[in-house]
């Protein structure tokens, strides 16, 4: 849970901004990417994170930036990279303009309980982290190059001089 706005915003621009470099990853063909048949695909997952950031926000009481959450998936992954860079700037904006460090103990109504607006925002930040590690799966077995988050990926160890891990 959040107690500053300058805590929550140090990670909000970290976690997505690394967001932003999964989905900046994505090709067109990527999207219909799925580990089973019946299971979600790379490209629904990449729009899930869009949308919920209208969805969540609404029920903190932001107004993201974003389209609705029953919008159609774009067929192109840069719009849906793009989409996801305005929106999250937004949530940003508007938690740094409307809210204060003493209203994150302010109480929402989410989901059916009662949370604090600092854990909202530590869902929200979380549900991103979550998602954006099932879509890397689904970049591995589409072929494509997974960036490093939280240090170097497979593919970037040379960049340092170094071997892979095995």
């Amino acid at each position: 849970m959040y107690r500053t706005i300058a805590d929550f915003v140090v990670d909000w621009k970290y976690e997505s901004d690394a967001t932003l470099k999964v989905l900046n990853s994505l090709t067109d063909a990527s999207l219909a990417q799925r580990v089973t048949g019946e299971g979600r695909s790379l490209g629904f997952l990449a729009w899930h994170l869009v949308l919920t950031l209208s969805e969540m926000g609404s029920k903190m009481g932001l107004q993201v930036t974003a389209p609705p959450e029953d919008s159609e998936q774009p067929e192109h992954a840069s719009e849906i990279a793009k989409t996801y860079d305005i929106s999250a700037r937004s949530v940003l904006e508007l938690v740094r303009g409307t809210w204060n460090d003493g209203s994150l103990d302010d109480e929402l109504e989410m989901y059916g309980e009662k949370w604090k607006r600092g854990y909202a925002l530590a869902s929200l930040v979380r549900h991103q982290i979550h998602h954006r590690a099932q879509m890397t799966v689904l970049m591995r077995q589409a072929g494509l190059k997974v960036p490093g988050i939280y240090g170097p990926s497979k593919e970037e160890w040379s960049q340092f001089g170094m071997p892979a891990p095995a």
